[in-house]
């Protein structure tokens, strides 16, 4: 059997930057396990497997598929590089003609629409709440040794912890810091954890100020060590910052070392719009 898969660079223009996502059309059930020796072959953060609902629809023609993600080790409920990614093929390489495109996922159903700078999703707005220092002091401490923390939330809906480094520290700084992500498993081993957002505050919004905020993001617990771009990150990363900064549209950079930026703007309707761009660097055909 013959599938259709891409690799896309998403969060990015260029090909080789940003986060890349494997991207499998099926047009037939496949089982969980065969899903996941193809994410482990593939080897990216994330392997996107869409589908479609009803054996008669069409990747050309249909509006609604089923959209599943899976790290090498384990499935996600919820990725949104990958979601980008899988637009951008049908929008792109398989030219579907619909508008609008909406993915039903274990997180409900996202959506994405095409715009002149990129592609827009639709994605759930993931609150934050303070989180006591002294709780995850070990984490923070092997994370980030002596580095001053200026604020610590967290995200029960994706179980990320946010810690904000002291805004005297800058890009610079949080580009460089290394971080023993292998380990971090060994200090949280509980499951209340599922990735670390590092994040600082940035110089300002607009294309020539500069970003609102920086970030760096670590998933161990979910077989990645570090992440180069994180869309579900920035659904609470913006609803954090939304509330710090008192705006809605925010301009934000995952200073990974690929690295890769994105617009975020928070909804009245409780929802975040992530605007980003991608990048095609593979297409073929995964034989099984």
């Amino acid at each position: 059997m013959k599938l259709p898969m891409f690799v896309v660079d998403a969060f990015t223009s260029e090909a080789f930057r940003g986060n890349p996502a494997a991207v499998c059309l099926l047009e037939n059930e496949l089982d969980d396990d065969m899903r996941q020796k193809i994410a482990r072959e593939m080897n990216h953060s994330e392997t996107a497997f869409i589908q479609k609902l009803h054996p008669t629809d069409s990747f050309t023609q249909s509006s609604r598929f089923g959209l599943r993600w899976f790290t090498p080790t384990t499935e996600v409920s919820f990725c949104g590089h990958a979601t980008l990614a899988s637009s951008a093929v049908l929008f792109h390489k398989i030219k579907n003609m619909n508008p609008t495109l909406t993915f039903v996922t274990l997180s409900g159903e996202l959506k994405a629409r095409q715009a002149e700078d990129g592609i827009i999703m639709d994605l759930p707005h993931c609150p934050t709440h303070h989180k006591d220092v002294k709780e995850v002091q070990d984490l923070i401490k092997l994370a980030l040794d002596n580095v001053l923390v200026q604020d610590v939330h967290y995200s029960p809906d994706t179980k990320f912890l946010l810690v904000r480094i002291e805004d005297s520290y800058g890009r610079s700084f949080l580009e460089n810091l290394e971080v023993n992500a292998r380990d971090l498993t060994k200090i949280e081993n509980t499951g209340k954890v599922q990735g670390l957002m590092l994040t600082v505050k940035g110089e300002g919004g607009g294309k020539t100020q500069g970003y609102d905020f920086y970030s760096r993001f670590f998933a161990p617990w979910l077989g990645v060590m570090e992440d180069p771009v994180t869309g579900s990150a920035h659904a609470v990363l913006g609803s954090y910052w939304s509330q710090q900064l008192g705006k809605k549209e925010i301009r934000a950079f995952q200073c990974s070392p690929r690295g890769g930026g994105m617009k975020i703007s928070l909804q009245d309707s409780g929802r975040v719009d992530i605007t980003g761009q991608t990048a095609f660097v593979l297409e073929g055909n995964l034989t099984i």
